[in-house]
């Protein structure tokens, strides 16, 4: 890891201390190590501050309840605000979460507290991502790519988010610089404040970007307390200058690759077929 645990429970208080509020997690994130440290950055009174949001990449029942749990215990909380069935991105997905309890098992969670809402993410399919919608579970919430780049390749923002806001989702947008510490920024095409500012003017309820150092936190706090939204021309600006970069979607191999390292501890854990 990048950051030592001190240094990680330092950034999450600092980051909810100056008003950041929303936590993304994962069950897979770092073997679990990321649930374990925010567990311990939530003490001391910050769990009251945090909307806390943790995944699972539950396809069945079983898998469900065994991730939810699991979660439950390294985040040491009783509650975990949303909890996303993680990485829609086979075309088969959507068929199994419908079909073999795991949504079942979910609303049974929030019955007996252990959530409050219930989404789904990925980043690979648009396609999946509206089966997902259009089988007819009442999504609370939908996390996608919805950067400049994802615009111009197999565009989440041009074929899913107009669905969701009709369906009054909570909308997350991730890879916002297009994955790691910001590739969109290190190619030159727009800086890491355009790429923010971009994503929030779109209508979703929140902007997910992911900070390193108290440095990049603080920079991403300063763009978030001077935002304006994007005029359309500003937009279609952006848009315009960074098409001949955002059009083969290099900078996106998110959309073409599955995780492999994942799907493999999946089939270790009996969580997935071999």
């Amino acid at each position: 890891d990048a950051l030592s645990e001190e240094e990680s429970i330092r950034l999450i208080r600092t980051a909810l201390d100056e008003g950041v509020n929303f936590l993304d997690n994962a069950w897979a994130y770092h073997d679990g190590r990321s649930e374990i440290r925010m567990g311990k950055a939530l003490k001391e009174g910050y769990r009251e501050k945090a909307f806390l949001m943790t995944k699972g990449q539950a396809r069945d029942a079983k898998g469900a309840e065994r991730y939810l749990e699991e979660s439950l215990k390294r985040l040491q909380v009783d509650t975990i605000d949303l909890w996303q069935i993680h990485e829609i991105v086979r075309p088969e997905s959507p068929e199994k979460i419908y079909t073999e309890g795991v949504l079942e098992y979910l609303e049974k969670a929030r019955q007996a507290g252990k959530i409050r809402y219930i989404g789904f993410t990925g980043h690979h399919l648009t396609t999946t991502h509206l089966e997902m919608i259009e089988r007819g579970f009442n999504w609370d919430t939908i996390q996608m790519p919805l950067s400049i780049m994802d615009y111009h390749y197999r565009s989440f923002q041009q074929r899913v988010l107009g669905k969701a806001v009709e369906r009054d989702m909570g909308i997350l947008a991730m890879k916002t610089l297009a994955g790691g510490s910001g590739r969109i920024p290190a190619s030159g095409a727009a800086t890491v404040a355009e790429c923010l500012r971009y994503s929030m003017s779109l209508p979703v309820s929140t902007v997910v970007s992911g900070m390193e150092s108290l440095k990049e936190l603080r920079e991403n706090i300063a763009t978030a307390r001077a935002f304006k939204p994007m005029t359309e021309q500003e937009l279609s600006a952006l848009r315009a200058r960074t098409e001949s970069v955002g059009k083969d979607g290099k900078l996106e191999d998110y959309k073409t690759a599955w995780h492999l390292d994942i799907q493999e501890k999946m089939k270790a854990d009996g969580l997935l077929p071999g």
